[in-house]
């Protein structure tokens, strides 16, 4: 598979209706690994596969598991149908399904990944980009997983900056309505920031590229407002990229790609926070 190194037996399938590709520790499977898994953007790269081919992680002594989101991914819809609903309404027939569609499916998609993979590392790691960084934060804030590291990749931090970028790009305001103010609300990380406190501080490293203009102000106001709110403020970093925009990849970002120089920086990055916050079970 393009972008992933042959012996490391990339497995494909399918846990509790989530499209998944994982790739076991270079040394082989063994018990005591590390667990780390990530979400990909809607922007390229948008698929599982192309995810871990942007982001390898080769280096990581880990499982490392690309799940797929719901309505993209291995389960995308075609493109005129996501403009059509994204211009009827984007938050409630898009951002919320995608995202709290991700979250619910992901206690009985790890439980299934346990069992078939044999895993037994907790806590997990998690990592995403954009939409995925933001289900990388819901799994942080709400789930019942123990997480002990994350890395948010372009993270959209506050949904009102991507629909606010949104209406930049299509020229159309957004109805907000009181039902997708309630979505906005839960998924606004930046006011949500002490409830990281609350989780069992996890090491977390926000990845941002400079010329992402809609999501860089927030990404630093994340990384200040959670490192108040923690016992040990060196737990949590931030990375800017120069010259990197919002994807990890060229268009369309469906199929694997030879990794970008950009996304082989934020790879290292990734690599490096994990090895360094997340050891092999004793």
């Amino acid at each position: 598979m393009t972008g992933l190194t042959s012996d490391l037996h990339p497995i494909t399938g399918v846990a509790a209706g989530v499209p998944y590709l994982a790739v076991p520790p270079p040394g082989g499977a063994r018990p005591d690994a590390p667990v780390v898994i990530g979400w990909h953007l809607l922007d390229p790269p948008r698929t599982e596969a192309a995810f871990a081919a942007a982001l390898p992680l080769a280096g990581l002594d880990a499982w490392r598991i690309y799940l797929g989101l719901p309505l993209a991914g291995s389960r995308g819809l075609p493109p005129d149908e996501i403009m059509r609903l994204g211009y009827e309404d984007v938050v409630a027939n898009l951002y919320e399904p995608i995202a709290f569609g991700a979250l619910a499916e992901f206690p009985a998609a790890l439980a299934e990944l346990r069992q078939t993979l044999r895993l037994d590392a907790s806590p997990i790691g998690v990592f995403g980009g954009s939409m995925g960084a933001a289900v990388a934060q819901l799994v942080v804030l709400e789930s019942e997983v123990e997480v002990g590291a994350a890395v948010l990749i372009s993270p959209l931090i506050r949904l009102a900056d991507a629909v606010g970028e949104g209406e930049q790009i299509w020229g159309q305001a957004y109805q907000w309505t009181d039902a997708s103010r309630a979505v906005a609300d839960r998924l606004d990380f930046l006011n949500r920031a002490a409830e990281f406190e609350k989780t069992g501080q996890p090491s977390l490293h926000i990845v941002i590229g400079a010329e992402d203009q809609s999501f860089y102000g927030s990404a630093h106001q994340l990384r200040d407002a959670v490192a108040q709110c923690y016992r040990d403020p060196s737990r949590v970093a931030i990375t800017d990229i120069a010259g990197m925009g919002h994807a990890l990849a060229d268009e369309p970002g469906i199929e694997p790609a030879p990794q970008t120089p950009h996304a082989a920086e934020v790879d290292r990055i990734v690599t490096s926070w994990f090895s360094e916050h997340l050891r092999p079970s004793a």
